[in-house]
């Protein structure tokens, strides 16, 4: 009998190491095919992923942009405007104190040739000049000047002055 139980007990282990490496194959075809099965899963999760990502960045990217553009826009058209006015107000301040200028030295000039012309005229009349006072008119002479004689001429009375 020990030789039907050492029979027994080999082909008992021989069975249990048959169904071991049986087990051990089919468990590394089982995990072989979960490894793959899980690296598609992953490699399509990392694609998935990565567009998502891009469909994101894209979309971040244009909200910076137009978040970004816009203020510049409007900051950029009201520095134009206001360097624009600017320099629009400064040139017509300079050509109105310009203006103010010539206008003043035009003046001056004038004032200066009236001022010339009455000391001509002064020469010319010796001083004679036309008065009325309340109603009554003189002629003023220079003074000191003695009066020679008077006459009318048409009616009219005419004074002689004399030069001494």
């Amino acid at each position: 009998m020990i030789s039907n139980a050492n029979d027994l007990t080999e082909r008992l282990r021989k069975r249990l190491e048959s169904e071991r490496r049986e087990i051990e194959e089919l468990t590394a075809s089982e995990l072989e095919r979960l490894a793959e099965h899980s690296r598609f899963v992953a490699g399509s999760a990392v694609r998935t992923i990565e567009r998502d990502m891009g469909e994101a960045t894209g979309r971040m990217r244009e909200l910076l942009v137009k978040a970004w553009l816009r203020p510049f826009i409007v900051g950029l058209s009201l520095w134009i405007g206001i360097c624009a006015g600017s320099w629009a107000t400064m040139r017509w301040l300079a050509g109105s104190v310009q203006d103010r200028i010539e206008t003043r030295d035009m003046t001056d000039l004038q004032i200066a040739g009236g001022r010339e012309m009455l000391a001509e005229i002064e020469e010319t009349t010796w001083g004679v000049g036309l008065r009325e006072v309340n109603g009554v008119r003189y002629v003023t002479l220079p003074a000191g000047t003695p009066v020679v004689t008077a006459f009318t001429v048409d009616g009219r009375p005419y004074l002689e002055l004399s030069r001494e």
